[in-house]
């Protein structure tokens, strides 16, 4: 999707990660891919690969990148040669560049060398990505869709709430290719974030859990039962059932459920997201960050993906079954 926040939106977000972070803190109850032992040094001629243009640096950043690509190994661990190299001699790793791409990226936004060894490992390292079981979790797009997108996140944590329309518009915008998955990890230090998580699950079991949704990230500062209430009715649900829900075990257990698996990934705030098993990083584009991972499954990014088996997408469990069809 080519991601266009509302500039208000993107604004106050931009605000809000620059002062606090891009989360709410509060848990409740294959090798290195950035060296290469042989790499040329920084004086190496500049370099040039197929598919990769770099007609936009300037001499200073176009050596960079070259000292980068040379040094940097390869993404797929049965091709252990440079970046470079894997592009050049044509090896059969799809990642090798889109790597020099991502590349030529970072050093075109001026970031220093750590800062780009740093994101070049957290965003091809293997090691990195970790299976994030999906379970029965609330979900919407294909079952088959080539992008998993799994966050754990709080009614009341008001990152979330900023990051919940561009949640949903990377749904609406690539519908072929992403699935979401919803995880609820409802923080202590917010006292409406369980009673809110409880709202949307009792909603979940009569069918209405997105629209729930959309109303509790809409309404952040009204999260009393009274507003729980009001919205239960607003959508037509059967009020008896949905407080006997709300307070039932099987609800208990979802939660807990939702943060144990938190606590195996080692989750550390709200909004987490993974992406095919790899933790999103909030703070770049998320439509670069969907295109970088369909170029490395060898598509070009479109809204057309390829055909998988359901669940099948890297670090990702597939799951036993669904209560809700995915539907808004």
């Amino acid at each position: 999707m080519a991601l266009q926040p509302l500039p208000l939106a993107g604004i106050v977000l931009s605000a809000a990660i620059a002062l606090f972070g891009s989360t709410c803190r509060g848990q409740s109850s294959g090798g290195d891919v950035t060296k290469d032992p042989g790499a040329s040094d920084t004086t190496a001629a500049d370099v040039t690969l197929e598919g990769v243009d770099t007609s936009m640096l300037t001499p200073r950043e176009k050596k960079e990148w070259s000292a980068y690509v040379n040094e940097f190994l390869a993404p797929c661990s049965n091709t252990p040669v440079s970046v470079a190299q894997c592009v050049k001699e044509k090896r059969a790793c799809d990642k090798c560049v889109p790597a020099a791409k991502y590349i030529l990226k970072s050093v075109r936004d001026g970031e220093a060398r750590e800062q780009v060894e740093t994101s070049f490992k957290n965003r091809f390292d293997a090691t990195k990505i970790k299976n994030v079981a999906i379970d029965d979790s609330p979900s919407r797009g294909p079952e088959n869709a080539s992008l998993v997108m799994v966050e754990f996140a709080d009614f009341e944590c008001p990152h979330c709430g900023l990051m919940a329309p561009r949640l949903d518009k990377a749904v609406d915008d690539r519908p072929n290719d992403v699935r979401f998955i919803y995880k609820f990890m409802p923080l202590k230090g917010h006292t409406h974030a369980e009673p809110a998580a409880r709202a949307a699950i009792a909603a979940w079991r009569q069918g209405k859990f997105w629209p729930m949704h959309h109303k509790l990230y809409a309404h952040q500062m009204n999260l009393e039962q009274a507003d729980l209430d009001s919205y239960a009715k607003d959508l037509g649900l059967d009020i008896s059932r949905f407080h006997a829900d709300m307070q039932s075990k099987e609800t208990t257990d979802r939660i807990e459920r939702d943060r144990k698996a938190a606590d195996s990934l080692d989750v550390k705030g709200t909004p987490t997201i993974y992406i095919n098993g790899r933790e999103y990083d909030p703070q770049q584009d998320l439509n670069d960050w969907f295109t970088l991972e369909l170029q490395m499954q060898g598509q070009k990014g479109g809204d057309a993906p390829k055909p998988v088996a359901p669940g099948s997408a890297a670090g990702i469990t597939a799951p036993a079954s669904s209560m809700d069809s995915g539907k808004r």
